[in-house]
């Protein structure tokens, strides 16, 4: 059997010109699962009817650049000249690095120390354990950690942008994901507690020197105001992510069990938030492309009949993908296969695009 894939046979795919989506389009599930090459493939789709697309990514390991094979910034720049596609690759650490949520680091009155315990996101409770009596600041714990704070900066970056009529997610995988969708009462824990101190201290923190090592003076009315501020600019994002007609969030999974479990917790999760999932991806099928695309296609497939590990890992993933069928009636299911090589590159992510199509 000839495993090389026939290029031509490919390249006559249709590839999908536009996308019927919201004007947010977010891909979650757990890690590995293929959440970049979905959003990847969706994101060219839907520039080709010139719908000025951007898609994002916080992985690290920069896979939106390898899946598209062009290097991406950490700002939105257009990588296509034919089609109006526009890209940003971030970087979770450099992105925190210039401030919680993207703040300048004085952006809260020099209230950060107090907020986060040693004053760095997800850092460890340091010296306002002692002076507020909270273990690890005022939130009682640590702040978020870079992944959810560089996704929720980007996210609050880029809504409302009027460059872009639809903006692609490469989420953070499932639990920074859930993380992120709690901020809006961790910004009115912050905001209740602040006020809560000052009303205990008689204004005292109004105007401090040095209690948090700069020498400088903590306006902490201007502290308190930034987080009212971010508070509701977070509340309007999630507002924007429970609204079926503004946000489609898409689940990416798997054909195997503790993946489908995964993402039934997932599903639920987001329930609970009120965020809208209407499309169940599930990647890497060991079946026949041509019965995935609903079309005869020149792809390699897997032999079931010649190949005694494919024939034994399509019954694992049969099963799988029939109890996904049962658990998530009402959404939209999709398959995309499980291609012979890795998909990068136009040719074969027009591919995954008419199988999300």
């Amino acid at each position: 059997m000839d495993h090389e894939l026939d290029v031509e046979a490919v390249d006559r795919i249709d590839a999908p010109t536009g996308v019927d989506a919201a004007e947010y389009v977010l891909y979650g599930g757990k890690g590995g699962v293929g959440k970049t090459t979905c959003a990847a493939a969706t994101a060219l789709a839907s520039a080709r009817d010139d719908t000025a697309t951007l898609v994002v990514s916080t992985d690290p390991a920069h896979s939106l650049s390898d899946t598209l094979e062009t290097d991406i910034p950490a700002t939105p720049t257009r990588i296509r000249e034919e089609i109006p596609l526009y890209a940003a690759e971030i970087d979770p650490e450099a992105a925190v690095g210039e401030g919680p949520l993207g703040m300048d680091d004085d952006a809260l009155g020099g209230l950060g120390q107090m907020l986060g315990g040693a004053g760095q996101m997800g850092g460890e409770a340091g010296a306002g354990e002692d002076v507020l009596g909270d273990e690890g600041g005022l939130l009682g714990g640590s702040m978020p950690g870079a992944d959810e704070a560089a996704a929720m900066r980007l996210l609050l970056d880029y809504v409302d942008d009027d460059r872009f009529d639809r903006v692609v997610i490469d989420t953070a995988p499932t639990g920074h994901t859930l993380r992120l969708l709690e901020l809006p009462e961790t910004m009115d824990s912050m905001v209740g507690k602040i006020l809560q101190m000052r009303e205990r201290f008689s204004g005292m923190l109004g105007n401090l020197t040095g209690m948090f090592g700069d020498d400088e003076e903590v306006d902490a009315e201007q502290g308190i105001e930034d987080l009212r501020e971010l508070s509701d600019r977070i509340e309007h994002l999630r507002s924007i992510l429970r609204d079926p007609t503004q946000t489609d969030f898409r689940i990416v999974m798997v054909p195997e069990e503790l993946s489908v479990v995964e993402s039934e917790r997932l599903l639920g999760r987001l329930g609970e938030y009120g965020v809208p999932v209407s499309t169940v991806v599930v990647n890497r099928v060991m079946q026949d492309p041509s019965e995935v695309l609903g079309e005869a296609v020149d792809i390699p497939g897997p032999n079931h009949a010649e190949c005694s590990f494919c024939a034994r890992r399509w019954d694992v993933q049969q099963r799988a993908l029939a109890r996904s069928q049962e658990l998530f009636q009402g959404h939209d299911v999709r398959r995309i296969p499980l291609f012979a090589e890795e998909v990068r590159g136009e040719r074969l992510l027009n591919v995954v695009g008419a199988c999300l199509d």
